[in-house]
């Protein structure tokens, strides 16, 4: 079996097991699985599922979502449509099979522009929500990008294929088949095909310097890139060009900067003295040697780094100020990283750029300690199986995209059996997936509501911000509560397409505002939602479960009767406004909801006494690990550091003890403190030679 076809399989169990817990259609729950990917990659910033189909005559009407409010996009229009197939073999489709799937979408948009056809809809309707939408921003659509979503294989690489045209308005469009979401599963990456062609499409080469000596550890260029090639490219690739990181920065922190839109219109020829350039990587680069000296013919999956607002300004440059971009010009230090060291470079190089608004990407890369510190725990923390159950099992935290499939695709058929059943697949769970988990329980459902990628956005600004101040809550206990969270957040989604008043669509903002609604209601001064009794049991009770269908049921009606004036729900639910009316309602839950509630001082007991655990598990692993090292090896760092000059009173007093073993036996908090200590003389040179 071919790596396709194992990815295949397994992703078809995976959408037949949530369309059999949720009852939704495999559709519904192949759009809402593959859809995230779209949004980690860059292609779309957020998704909103919108099913609508119909016939116009003889001709289909279809659309299945699409990619938010146009005004939040530079002008985009995103539409999606699924061309899903219930197969267990792998079933493949080439060009001339395009038209048919996005015809019925562009046709979808020529009617969506109507009133007389958005009034023909029930206002609850999610086609009718698109239509309200794209009728109110219209003249602000700058492009139409139809993403086509396929479990098939594309047979094809053709962009060539016919469309039907919409007014003076630009369609592009791209194919996200098998084959490219188990590329981005498995690695994290879906932009193979991603090469800029300077020579044949972007007007020419670019002369460049090579700023790296023969033998360097990574290549190294410098370049001058004109306005209209940037913004050209940008026109093509748009958000895939941006790391994916600091996308999501600037999606929390920042809009396009003012004041280099104000330089381009104002002052081309002194956008390049005033401007620090761009920062990006590549995983390859095509030079070619010309009279006049180097040039790059081509690069392969450019990122951009540092330089995020330069690039979004000079491509609004394009329809702003398109007198003056020939005169505009930027400076790029491009660097060549192989893609095996793309996740250490890459956000090392984007810490340390200087740029006008310097992003550090090292704050809420999937390096940074919090994750690492949550990998750790998924691998080797234990919950008792459920009832009914023989195994007990782990939760795999996926920190980067493709370390589940990888890590159990390195294994033999006999250790792969084994690892299902330590890491149930039904129990993986990504960085996108926690901060959701932690947005909802934290009272923040507009926030989560507004996409995977700019929820976690604001979630990693405020763990970085929260790590830096002290990172000791973050701890097996908080990761065993962030698993209950997750039960809970699951069991929402499983439960909510099942109730009497469920209609179709919203299904997302209804959970995490449930969700929320029950922390809210559950916390006050002297209880709090039991979180050790849920992942204890690795169960939501009946009696929780009842009440967050109290509460879904609530939110769906506050997420389907905005206020007068608003129209579209999906955007209304990304309001605080929306949370604010939520949290302001009055429930009546089951008396039972009380059996789900524990007292805020149990809580900080329970806290302190994992703290104190482990406390004395390290003082104990510390201590074994100074005898272990033997008294000679600590003789040999106390001569070192007293030779340098290197040790204060407090380490020379606790080396010694260590250097006398077996005599004297240092205690916990002593061998603490001398690992510490040659740790620090390791970092000044003990060691070394």
């Amino acid at each position: 079996m071919s790596e396709l076809e194992e990815y295949h399989q397994n992703l078809m169990a995976d959408i037949r097991r949530e369309a059999d817990a949720s009852g939704v259609m495999m559709v519904e729950a192949f759009f809402d699985r593959m859809t995230e990917r779209l949004t980690e990659a860059g292609e779309l910033e957020v998704a909103d599922r919108a099913f609508y189909e119909n016939t116009d005559g003889a001709q289909r009407i279809r659309i299945d979502g699409y990619a938010g409010d146009p005004r939040d996009c530079e002008g985009i229009l995103g539409l999606i449509v699924c061309d899903f197939v219930d197969s267990d073999e792998v079933r493949t489709f080439a060009k001339s099979d395009v038209p048919p799937i996005l015809n019925p979408l562009i046709r979808f948009l020529k009617k969506a522009r109507s009133e007389e056809f958005r009034d023909s809809l029930n206002e609850v309707s999610p086609a009718f929500q698109v239509s309200d939408l794209i009728i109110t921003t219209w003249k602000q659509v700058t492009k139409v990008k139809l993403i086509l979503v396929s479990n098939r294989h594309y047979t094809s690489r053709d962009d060539a294929v016919k469309l039907a045209e919409v007014g003076d308005v630009p369609v592009t469009w791209s194919v996200w088949d098998l084959a490219r979401f188990e590329r981005f599963d498995r690695s994290g990456q879906a932009r193979a095909d991603m090469v800029i062609d300077f020579a044949n499409d972007f007007g020419g080469a670019l002369p460049a310097l090579k700023a790296s000596q023969a033998g360097a550890a990574l290549e190294s260029y410098l370049m001058i890139v004109p306005g209209q090639q940037l913004a050209a490219i940008y026109d093509r690739w748009g958000a895939r060009l941006l790391e994916a990181n600091v996308r999501s920065f600037l999606q929390a922190r920042a809009k396009t900067n003012k004041g280099i839109q104000k330089t381009i219109r104002d002052e081309p020829e002194l956008f390049f003295p005033y401007n620090n350039g761009l920062s990006a990587t590549a995983d390859a680069v095509t030079c070619v040697q010309t009279a006049e000296g180097l040039t790059i013919a081509a690069i392969s999956n450019l990122q951009i780094v540092n330089g995020a607002q330069t690039t979004g300004s000079i491509h609004a440059g394009l329809k702003s100020a398109a007198e003056q971009l020939p005169q505009v010009f930027v400076q790029m230090k491009l660097t060549v990283v192989p893609p095996e060291r793309s996740e250490d470079i890459v956000p090392k190089i984007s810490e340390f750029a200087n740029t006008q608004t310097k992003v550090n990407a090292a704050d809420f890369s999937s390096n940074h300690p919090f994750h690492v510190r949550m990998e750790q725990f998924s691998r080797h923390v234990i919950f008792t199986a459920r009832e009914g159950e023989r195994h007990d099992s782990k939760w795999f935290y996926e920190r980067s995209r493709g370390q589940y499939i990888n890590a159990r695709s390195r294994l033999t058929l006999a250790q792969q059996k084994k690892f299902d059943l330590e890491f149930p697949k039904a129990q993986m769970f990504s960085k996108t997936d926690l901060a959701k988990y932690e947005f909802s329980a934290s009272g923040q459902p507009n926030v989560v509501s507004r996409g995977a990628q700019k929820n976690f956005a604001e979630f990693a600004k405020d763990i970085g911000d929260a790590w830096k101040k002290s990172d000791t809550k973050y701890d097996e206990l908080w990761f065993r509560r962030l698993i209950a969270k997750t039960l809970i957040f699951r069991k929402l989604e499983a439960e909510v397409p099942k109730q009497a008043w469920y209609e179709g669509g919203y299904r997302a903002n209804i959970v995490t505002y449930a969700m929320a609604k029950v922390f809210h209601d559950a916390t006050d001064e002297k209880q709090v939602l039991d979180l050790d009794a849920v992942w204890r049991r690795q169960a939501v009770t009946d009696a929780l479960s009842g009440a967050l269908m109290v509460a879904a049921a609530e939110a769906h009606d506050v997420i389907t009767h905005p206020p007068q004036g608003v129209r579209n729900m999906s955007e209304w639910a990304k309001q605080q406004a929306c949370w604010n009316g939520m949290k302001g309602r009055t429930l009546n839950y089951d008396e039972d909801f009380g059996s789900c509630l524990t007292l805020v001082e149990a809580v900080r007991t329970a806290t302190r006494d994992a703290k104190a655990r482990k406390a004395m598990t390290e003082g104990i692993n510390a201590q074994s690990e100074v005898v272990t090292l033997g008294a000679d090896f600590w003789k040999e760092v106390l001569a070192w550091g007293r030779e340098r000059k290197r040790l204060t009173p407090k380490d020379q007093q606790i080396l010694e003890v260590c250097a006398s073993m077996p005599r004297r036996v240092p205690s916990d908090l002593q061998s603490r403190h001398a690992l510490d200590t040659v740790g620090r003389m390791r970092d000044q040179g003990f060691g070394d030679g």
